[in-house]
C-alpha cells in the first residue's frame, strides 16, 4: 500500500468514528456530505454515456430523505416514492424530450445514493425517543461520559459500530486473503476478485458479527451472529460488483479521485450501499424471532 492509502485510509475510519459515536444531525450531516459527493460521481458515469439525468431534483430529494429519516424513519419509506414522483415530473417539463434511460439513471441514482444510504441514519438514530433519551449535546449529540463503559453506550450506536466493523472485515479478509491464496476469478466484472478472497472474507467477517452479537446481548447470539454476518458478508460484495460494473460499463477505472490512494467516495463506500438496509430489516423483523 502507498503512504497516502494508509494516510488516507485512516483519517476516513478517524472521521466515520467520529460521526457514528457523535450521531444525531451530526450523523446526518456527514452522510449528507457522503450522498452528495457519491451521487455526484455517479451521475458523472451517467452523463459519460451520453444520457441527462435530473441531477439538481434527485441531489435535492436525496437530502431530504436523510433529514426525514432523521425525524421519523418510517415517513422517509413514504417519501421515496413521491420523491420518485417528483424527479420524473421533472423531467416531463424540461425542453429536451427526455428518454427513458434519463428517467431510470436518475430513480437509480435516488435508489442507490440516497434512499439506500438513509438507512445508516436510522440505524444510528434508533427510535427519535431513545435518541433523545441518551442525547448529552446539541441536535441530538452524544458523546460517552467514560470511554471503558463500552457497554454501557447506547443500543444505536452499539449496532452501527457492529456493522462498520463487519464491513472492514469483510474488505480487509477479502483483500489480504485474496492476494495471498486467491487462485479462483469470481466475476468478470471485477477480475482482481476471487472465490478464496470471498469465501475468507465472508468467514472473518461471520467471526465479528458473532462477537458483536455477544456485545449486543442478542438471544441465540452464535446462531443470530452467524446470519448476520453471511447477510453483511453477501452485500457488502454485491454492493462492491454492482460499483464496478456501472464503472465498467461507463469507462472509468476509480469513480473520482478525492481519496489519495482509494478513488472517489463511491470507490470507498460501495461495501455500505446494501449493507444498512438488510441490517435494519434483519434487526426490526428476523431479530425479534428469536427473542424469549
Amino acid at each position: 500500500m502507498s503512504l497516502s492509502r494508509i494516510i488516507s485510509g485512516v483519517v476516513a475510519i478517524a472521521l466515520a468514528l467520529t460521526l457514528i459515536v457523535l450521531g444525531g444531525w451530526y450523523f446526518t450531516c456527514g452522510m449528507g456530505i457522503l450522498v452528495f459527493l457519491g451521487q455526484q460521481e455517479y451521475f458523472r458515469m451517467v452523463r459519460a454515456k451520453g444520457l441527462a439525468p435530473a441531477v439538481k431534483s434527485t441531489l435535492i430529494v436525496s437530502q431530504l430523505l436523510l433529514v426525514i429519516a432523521t425525524l421519523n424513519p418510517g415517513l422517509a419509506d413514504a417519501l421515496f416514492p413521491l420523491a420518485g414522483t417528483f424527479i420524473c415530473f421533472y423531467l416531463l417539463f424540461q425542453p429536451k424530450m427526455a428518454t427513458i434511460a434519463d428517467m431510470s439513471t436518475s430513480i437509480l441514482g435516488l435508489f442507490y445514493g440516497g434512499y439506500m444510504p438513509s438507512y445508516w441514519v436510522r440505524l444510528r438514530m434508533g427510535s427519535l425517543a431513545e435518541t433523545q433519551a441518551v442525547s448529552n449535546l446539541p441536535f441530538y449529540g452524544y458523546l460517552p461520559a467514560s470511554w471503558t463503559e463500552w457497554f454501557d453506550l447506547p443500543h444505536a450506536l452499539k449496532l452501527t459500530f457492529v456493522v462498520m466493523v463487519c464491513i472492514w472485515a469483510a474488505d480487509i479478509g477479502a483483500y489480504f486473503m485474496g492476494k495471498w491464496l486467491g487462485k479462483t476469478k469470481l466475476s468478470a466484472i471485477s477480475p482482481k476478485k476471487t472465490v478464496e478472497g470471498a469465501i475468507f472474507g465472508a468467514l472473518g467477517t461471520i467471526a465479528v458479527a458473532i462477537a458483536g452479537a455477544w456485545y449486543l446481548d442478542w438471544a441465540w447470539w452464535p446462531l443470530t451472529g452467524t446470519l448476520l454476518g453471511f447477510l453483511i458478508s453477501v452485500t457488502t460484495l454485491l454492493g462492491d460488483l454492482t460499483e464496478s460494473i456501472m464503472k465498467r460499463d461507463a469507462g472509468f477505472k476509480d469513480s473520482g479521485q478525492l481519496i489519495p490512494g482509494h478513488g472517489g467516495i463511491l470507490d470507498r463506500t460501495d461495501s455500505y450501499v446494501f449493507t444498512a438496509p438488510v441490517v435494519y430489516l434483519f434487526v426490526t423483523i428476523c431479530l425479534p424471532i428469536f427473542s424469549p
